[in-house]
């Protein structure tokens, strides 16, 4: 019984870090696809160009929605079964799940291509702004599925004590992300549309060696014939819905920032806002990590019953986050002119803007951390409406309450203020829940 050594060992800070070291690695190098198409575009095109990578970002988030709903809801459920020593059954239910992954991204493909003109036609943007969205997007639709792919190969890689690879994985497609960045937009002056497809085929690493991996029966979870259960589909969706409202609702307020912006500063404010959102997204990209490395050891102790094993994990959870927390934010505040000067000259306007952002937004990373860990630990616990209701509150009633409010009373830095004043009330919300719960669950 090898592949469960690492469920079977005790609780201790070394034994939770070989699992969740791993998938923060991962999570930051997957953070970087993102930033390093906006490093290239800004510095080798320009902040027009910089905007339109956050516009285009609601459709794009469409899509890591869904991914992210089957991947987590799936996990847990799968890894419950895990736990229960229902093991083929679970590999039938893996493979099923990623049946309806391809399905789903075939669909999206489509429909993506469908909408698209008419969606950036309603944003009355500058005819430079809107060719750059329908450029990036179109290019970035064609690898609608392998995206889909591996953010589900992702968790399972994890899950089946394949973290390392999952790690590797990540940083070999970062890697390549970065250099087809260059190649494409520099040597072949492909523009925007290069840098969708090196992000693309970044991605591609993870859901082509997932593949293979998840077709050698050695593998704790792989490939088998699969199940149609359409009950397992439900839970995985009820699951991991949390997930999904969070990348959902992601999406709808950053047209939020952006439509804010355009009002108050035009697309100026637009190019400052992807700069903090990237600065904010590595900083959550730790915290993610660790919540999705820690959360197949979440659900095997859930679905054994070990709760001495449940409580001990989640006190150190909440320890390291704590840690988590006091460095970034001082990081945050420290590096904030260098770290925006990557992106923008000083005699930019918008650098001035995302200077003065950053360090207002960067008090919301005292609370992202344990709002991100209440949500992914009431998923892992098979809990989703619970883990939906934190994580829609969280992403969309306190956001939108903020963005309405703040701006109207404080103009641009109103803005600014809107996320650490969303994710402050996130936490309070947070930490009523996870007292309620804990006796039911033995945390």
């Amino acid at each position: 019984m090898e592949n469960t050594n690492g469920y079977e060992k005790p609780v201790t800070l070394k034994n939770i870090l070989k699992f969740a070291v791993p998938t923060i690695a991962m999570t930051v190098f997957m953070s970087f696809y993102t930033m390093v198409d906006g490093l290239f575009v800004s510095n080798l095109i320009g902040t027009g160009a910089l905007s339109a990578i956050n516009l285009t970002a609601p459709l794009i988030q469409l899509v890591t929605a869904i991914s992210t709903m089957l991947a987590t809801g799936g996990s847990a459920v799968i890894m419950k079964k895990m736990g229960e020593q229902k093991t083929e059954e679970a590999k039938e239910d893996f493979t099923f799940l990623i049946l309806v992954n391809v399905i789903v991204g075939i669909v999206m493909y489509a429909v993506g291509y469908l909408i698209m003109d008419s969606v950036f036609a309603g944003m009355h943007l500058s005819a430079e702004v809107e060719e750059y969205c329908v450029e990036y997007l179109s290019r970035y639709l064609v690898f609608t599925v392998p995206i889909l792919l591996m953010n589900n190969f992702t968790l399972y890689m994890i899950a089946s004590e394949k973290a390392t690879l999952s790690l590797i994985c990540s940083v070999t497609g970062g890697v390549l992300n970065m250099v087809l960045d260059y190649v494409f937009i520099a040597g072949f002056g492909m523009g925007i549309g290069g840098a969708a497809i090196a992000t693309g085929m970044g991605y591609s690493v993870t859901a082509v060696v997932g593949c293979f991996i998840f077709s050698r029966k050695k593998s704790l979870l792989h490939f088998r014939k699969p199940a149609f259960r359409f009950r397992v589909l439900v839970n995985a969706a009820a699951n991991g819905c949390s997930e999904m409202a969070t990348a959902l609702v992601t999406g709808i307020i950053t047209m939020l920032f952006n439509w804010t912006m355009l009002h108050y500063v035009g697309e100026d404010g637009v190019a400052a806002v992807t700069i903090i959102m990237y600065m904010l997204m590595f900083a959550s990209s730790l915290y993610t990590g660790y919540t999705y490395g820690i959360a197949p050891m979440v659900s095997y102790y859930y679905g054994e019953q070990n709760r001495e094993k449940l409580k001990k994990l989640i006190t150190v959870s909440l320890e390291v986050i704590t840690g988590i927390s006091l460095v970034t934010v001082a990081a945050s505040f420290m590096l904030t002119r260098p770290l925006v000067s990557v992106f923008t000259r000083p005699e930019n306007p918008v650098y001035d803007l995302a200077v003065t952002g950053n360090r207002i937004c960067t008090i919301a990373l005292f609370f992202i951390g344990f709002n991100i860990f209440a949500s992914g630990m009431f998923t892992a616990l098979s809990n989703g409406v619970v883990s939906a209701v934190l994580a829609f509150s969280r992403s969309f009633v306190f956001m939108l309450i903020t963005m309405l409010v703040l701006p109207v009373i404080l103009g641009v830095n109103g803005i600014w203020l809107a996320t650490p004043a969303a994710e402050m009330m996130a936490l309070v919300l947070s930490a009523f829940l996870f007292l309620k719960y804990r006796r039911k669950y033995g945390y």
